[in-house]
């Protein structure tokens, strides 16, 4: 049984499907499990300040805080590089804990057993 939970997202944050990813990976780390978000094209706007402050996808909680609860119990956030660079951001443009990193951050994960899901 997989002990880390590995999510890939492609869908921008007014997407209420990057809503119901972090809370299906925020009831990943209540069950006890580790879990990793790797954001891809549209999605690394979540990581994007101020970018999710507004967003609320009924009836889950607002995104804002389905993301700063993840990062607070130690999930893993991390930004694909040419996805973050096509739009123009650097690392001052990102929310405190999300990290540009590229795909083998997230390859390492699947290899040492993660359990995987896209959104």
């Amino acid at each position: 049984m997989a002990d880390e939970l590995a999510v890939v997202m492609s869908h921008g944050p007014t997407d209420e499907r990057a809503s119901v990813g972090f809370t299906i990976v925020n009831g990943g780390l209540t069950a006890g499990m580790s879990a990793s978000v790797f954001l891809t094209t549209d999605a690394v706007d979540i990581a994007r300040r101020g970018a999710v402050d507004l967003v609320h996808a009924h009836p889950m909680d607002p995104l804002k805080d389905l993301v700063a609860d993840f990062l607070s119990r130690g999930g893993t956030l991390w930004a694909c590089p040419p996805c973050v660079k096509a739009r123009g951001y650097g690392e001052g443009d990102l929310i405190e804990g999300a990290e540009i990193v590229g795909a083998s951050a997230l390859h390492a994960r699947i290899q040492a057993g993660a359990a995987t899901l896209c959104f």
